[in-house]
């Protein structure tokens, strides 16, 4: 259906956030935001969005709920490439790169927003300087992608897994979607280790390794952190591949004050 009401508004304000957390928007550049023809869906979990090979015409913004990029071996094992959170807009590649060349999914439960290429390209034609800030957060995705990579190749799977847990609490944060010490965490075990490259054996024995050491808590779908400076220290966590802005600076200064505190509460 096409989203006009309260779901639409949400959708845009995530986008409106996301945006605001690397760049500085301007007021112009707002309201065109806002002014956006955008088509919303609910959908449930694991639910195929884009499929490797299919040639979209539309991008997807999420609202609520986790998306993930993945692509499989010719066996069917899952290699989980990015994970995607409220504000994101996941395939803007698809606006020059015709077609797919991952998949596109639904974790869990979701909301999301289609907004069609044709209204993408006009709102860039008019507004360059939105351009290039979505233009910024496709190379931001691919510093994501140069530290997954780098985790998947050289970290232990405890590295592994605190650097994924902070990353996720930092890009919740810097959106309003985490708490002082605490924030959603909808992936199974099966998720986990499709995202780290691991077996659901060693990703519970992972996971039961960084509660022993008392860095996290995870429960009902929540993840809690005990203590951000042991796992930022096991993982070796610098947001700065993030490129996230902070309030009192330019986008490439200090990510947050959260990124750096002595603990989240902190």
């Amino acid at each position: 259906m096409q989203g006009i009401g309260t779901q639409a508004k949400a959708a845009i304000d995530a986008l409106i956030r996301k945006l605001g957390a690397i760049a500085t928007l301007t007021g112009q550049e707002e309201a065109a935001i806002r002014a956006l023809p955008v088509f919303i869906a609910e959908i449930g979990p694991q639910h195929d969005i884009a499929r490797e090979g299919e040639r979209p015409e539309f991008c997807v913004l999420v609202q609520s709920g986790w998306l993930c990029r993945h692509k499989a071996t010719s066996d069917g094992k899952r290699q989980i490439l990015s994970l995607h959170l409220p504000g994101d807009i996941p395939d803007l590649q698809s606006l020059l790169l015709g077609q797919m060349d991952h998949s596109l999914s639904s974790i869990g439960p979701a909301t999301i927003a289609f907004i069609r290429h044709e209204h993408l390209h006009d709102l860039h034609r008019r507004h360059p300087g939105l351009a290039r800030i979505m233009w910024r957060e496709t190379l931001i995705d691919a510093a994501a992608y140069r530290e997954w990579l780098l985790g998947i190749g050289r970290r232990s799977a405890e590295e592994q897994m605190a650097h994924l847990f902070c990353e996720i609490f930092v890009r919740l944060g810097a959106v309003g979607l985490a708490g002082p010490a605490s924030c959603d965490m909808p992936l199974s075990q099966g998720d986990l280790a499709d995202a780290l490259g691991l077996s659901i054996v060693h990703v519970n024995r992972t996971l039961q390794a960084l509660r022993g050491r008392g860095l996290i808590g995870l429960s009902r779908g929540t993840l809690t952190i005990r203590d951000w400076t042991g796992l930022r220290a096991l993982s070796g966590f610098d947001p700065a591949y993030l490129h996230l802005r902070d309030d009192d600076g330019p986008a490439d200064a200090a990510p947050t004050r959260r990124a750096f505190a002595d603990s989240p509460a902190g």
